[in-house]
Parts: C-alpha cells; sequence; structure tokens
C-alpha cells in the first residue's frame, strides 16, 4: 500500500503517545499493526501510535517497521515494561525544531541559563528562584536532596550515610547505594528513549555537560525525589536479598502507569520551545526551508537563479 498522506495522519496530541509491548510477534496487516502472542492476536492502527516501546521476547518484520514510519511513528527497543533503554528507530518528529531549539539554547549563554533555571525551579514549585545565582541554585538543590535522603531513611528505617557508588564495581556500595544506582539506571533509561523519540538530543545538556546523556541526566534528576529514591529505600527496608533485579521491578512498576512518559514528554518541550512559561506551543511544521546568511529562511523547492545566469 502507499504511504500515508501527511494530511491524513493523526496530529501527535491525538495518538497514544507510548505503547509498550513484550513477548510478542509484531506484524502488519493493512494498516495495522497486529501484536501476536499465546493469547491471539490484537490489531493497533498505525496512525494512532507515537512510539512504539518494544520489549523483551519481541520480534518485529521489516513491514511493520515500514508502516510506522509511513505513518510517522517510531519503535524504541527498552528492557522489560519500558525500563533500560537500548536502541530507537526514526524519532516520531517530522521536522528538527525541537533539535534546533534544543542546540540554539545550550549554545547561547542567556538562553541556556534560563532553561538551567527552569529545570532547578521545577524543584521548588512556589517559591521565588528568579533571585538567585547558579550556584546558589546548586546549593539549594544539594540541601533538598540531602533532606530527601534524609526523610526517608527516617521513614524507612534504612540507615544513611551519604551517596557513595563505584561504576565500575556495583556491589562495592551498601545496600542502599546499590538500590539507588539501579533505580537510577533504570530511569535515565526511559528519559532517554523519551528524548531520541520526539527528536531531541541526549547529548546537549543545560545543567549536565560533556557527556553523552547530558541532556538525560537532566531531565531524569526532575523525577528521582518522586520516584527512584522512594523506591529504593522501600525495597531495602523490605529486605531485598536481589538489589539490582528487585529495584528495576520497583521503578517499572511505578511507572507502568504510563505517567511518567506523557509528563516527560511535556517537560522537555516546555523546556526547549516555552523556556519562559509563557506563550502557546506549536505544533511541528514537517516543511524543508533554506537557511540565509541573514538569520531568516527561504522557502525550498524553488530555483533561485536569476533569469541572467548562465550554467557551467
Amino acid at each position: 500500500m502507499p504511504p500515508a498522506d501527511i494530511a491524513d495522519l493523526s496530529r501527535a496530541e491525538d495518538r497514544i503517545s507510548f505503547l509498550y509491548l513484550e513477548r510478542s510477534v509484531i506484524h502488519r496487516d493493512s494498516n495495522a499493526i497486529t501484536a501476536t502472542d499465546d493469547r491471539g492476536v490484537v490489531h493497533i492502527p498505525a496512525a494512532s501510535i507515537g512510539v512504539l516501546l518494544l520489549g523483551p521476547g519481541t520480534s518485529i518484520t521489516h513491514q511493520a517497521i515500514a508502516l510506522l514510519a509511513d505513518h510517522g511513528a517510531t519503535a524504541v527497543w527498552v528492557g522489560e515494561r519500558g525500563v533500560r533503554y537500548y536502541a530507537h528507530g526514526r524519532s516520531l518528529a517530522s521536522s528538527s525544531r525541537l533539535l534546533i531549539a534544543q542546540a540554539a539554547a545550550v549554545s547561547h549563554r542567556n538562553r541556556r541559563l534560563a532553561v538551567a533555571r527552569t529545570m532547578y525551579a521545577m524543584r521548588f514549585p512556589g517559591e521565588n528562584t528568579t533571585h538567585l545565582s547558579m550556584q546558589q541554585l546548586r546549593g539549594k538543590e544539594g540541601a533538598r536532596v540531602r533532606r530527601i535522603y534524609r526523610e526517608h531513611s527516617q521513614r524507612t528505617g534504612v540507615p544513611w550515610n551519604q551517596r557513595a557508588y563505584d561504576k565500575a564495581d556495583f556491589t562495592a556500595g551498601d545496600p542502599i547505594n546499590q538500590a539507588l544506582s539501579a533505580a537510577h539506571a533504570c530511569l535515565y533509561g526511559i528519559v532517554h528513549a523519551v528524548i531520541v523519540a520526539v527528536g531531541a538530543s541526549p547529548g546537549l545538556g543545560f545543567v549536565h555537560t560533556g557527556h553523552e546523556r547530558a541532556f538525560v541526566y537532566d531531565i531524569a534528576d526532575l523525577y528521582k525525589a518522586e520516584i527512584t529514591i522512594p523506591a529504593a529505600f522501600d525495597l531495602i527496608a523490605e529486605g531485598s536479598t536481589d538489589i539490582s533485579a528487585d529495584t528495576r521491578r520497583r521503578v517499572r512498576d511505578r511507572v507502568h502507569d504510563g505517567a511518567l512518559l506523557e509528563r516527560c514528554v511535556r517537560d522537555i518541550r516546555m523546556l526547549l520551545l516555552r523556556p519562559e512559561h509563557g506563550g502557546e506551543i506549536e505544533e511541528d511544521d514537517d516543511s524543508v526551508r533554506l537557511w540565509d546568511e541573514g538569520g531568516f529562511e527561504v522557502t525550498a523547492g524553488r530555483n533561485y537563479a536569476d533569469v541572467g545566469d548562465v550554467d557551467f
């Protein structure tokens, strides 16, 4: 069948943002994606999907991938129930608008500062942080994190000294630090999958910098206090004997309702396209244009040669 016309595609806001499948064979039937497992076959309209998350035990056909691409969707290979990012296909975004906005903001001191300050302000709802410098914001954030660790230690009875871990030796840390490391790794995987799905760059961070996942760490830090830190303390308080696996399952269950994925998309778009919390966020424009040194863009798909120009 021929590719769908742009006008026939569902808008991003009208789609199922993320659909997770595991232990199934994914194929194509006309303009639908089919997922087959031991319970039967499910038909999923390709035009209704934003991102298809492929979990363990899935296999997908060439025709299914081609159908997703025709309908502006993408596939992301992830761990169980969306935990851990492995690889992705094409971005869901039909334009490079988000990526350009990210690159422009991170390359301009004042714009980068605005995004970074907004990220910090999101940790302190109801507080006025506009008068604080970046150094003061880092100190305020450090105090907030220490307070969160202390509060969960008191709540669960799990002893807490400090955050300490060795990247090369997971077992070197005490049980709570092992659980925190495993939980954060799961969160990084989820956020990474979202970032590549919406067409942003994992490496162009605003608070973090110099690493291929700098922006992943920026976004993940917005959710640790609500998701990974309490999950880790609860798990250790329950006496887990397989910290790594149990932590992954605990984080998986906390994000299973999909609310984190939707929130992550919303926060990324707000930070990159509306850092001052004002104005409307427009839909992506998938038209191709040509750049001009004057700072504006011109229409592509036409010949700009003057009538008197001679071809050589």
